[in-house]
């Protein structure tokens, strides 16, 4: 028979950047940015406090994101708590592309194992990812949530993979986050069905070069991170964040949309954060955020 804990877990989850330009539902990279949530086990009811990111917009009952994450992890472990207590601190923004849900889903995930007593016996990390992309739908936000770094990941015949690969040590990135949030179902709804053969020719080697630029020739990320399939699509949802990316390739920074947008991302080094933080829209918020190595961290 399952039991419960008695003390509260807590865990903190980073911000991921998804397809990073060609990468398109593959490549993603955790960030320096981190949420935090406290959950414990109640003798009966649910009550959820949100405050930071989103807090107005976020429901406080059975359809609160992390709460569906936590009931799919329990239902994998046999559990079924009493009652539950859950505290969020947002600071990830939400629906600007720097993978809000995937942190929810993951930190979800993460907390209802941790209140199971011997849960990662129950559900190790390979089953976390696979719930946590099953839950998302796609895998590319949830691994670099769920495992930090840089991620290359996807589905085949149904099932969730991810691998990791290196980043040079030089690399940093730059985000620009507009004021204004572009749901993800809108983005993707601005893709065509069917491109170019010729632009995915391109892309496939763009992601190919990508994963090596960031391991070691960061020299080679502006033409790495050119992308043909996806960013000039989504330009109705996001003319402005379209044109900061122009610009910023123009005078030769490698800048690309944060997974479906609005958030600009630019890979830099640490010698030109100042510059590039001066490029920030008016009205706009700018974060220099590192390469984050941890993943979802209990305690």
């Amino acid at each position: 028979m399952v039991s419960f804990v008695d003390d509260a877990v807590t865990v903190t989850v980073p911000a991921t950047s998804a397809n990073l330009g060609p990468g398109f539902d593959s490549l993603g990279l955790a960030l320096s940015m981190r949420d935090e949530l406290t959950a414990s086990i109640a003798p009966s009811g649910l009550a959820i406090t949100v405050d930071g990111a989103g807090a107005d917009d976020v429901p406080r009952d059975e359809t609160h994101l992390v709460v569906r994450a936590m009931r799919a992890a329990f239902a994998a472990m046999g559990a079924d708590p009493p009652g539950l207590v859950l505290s969020c601190h947002n600071v990830i923004p939400h629906s600007r592309g720097l993978g809000s849900s995937s942190a929810a889903i993951v930190a979800g995930l993460a907390l209802a194992r941790g209140l199971v007593a011997g849960g990662s016996l129950l559900l190790d990390d390979d089953a976390l990812f696979r719930l946590a992309a099953d839950l998302e739908g796609h895998p590319d936000n949830v691994a670099p949530a769920l495992f930090g770094g840089f991620t290359i990941s996807g589905c085949e015949e149904g099932e969730f993979f991810t691998v990791a690969s290196s980043v040079d040590p030089r690399v940093t990135t730059v985000v620009f986050v507009p004021p204004t949030p572009v749901a993800t179902s809108v983005a993707r709804g601005l893709l065509p069905d069917v491109v170019p053969h010729a632009d995915a020719a391109t892309n496939s080697g763009r992601t190919a070069l990508l994963v090596a630029a960031l391991a070691g020739r960061p020299e080679l990320l502006l033409r790495a991170t050119c992308d043909h399939l996806h960013q000039s699509y989504r330009a109705p949802a996001m003319p402005e964040s379209l044109a900061l990316v122009d610009a910023l390739r123009a005078d030769g920074v490698p800048a690309v949309v944060s997974g479906a947008g609005p958030t600009v991302l630019a890979f830099t080094d640490a010698g030109s954060v100042a510059v590039l933080r001066s490029r920030c829209p008016e009205g706009w918020v700018v974060h220099h955020l590192a390469v984050e190595s941890r993943g979802v961290v209990v305690g």
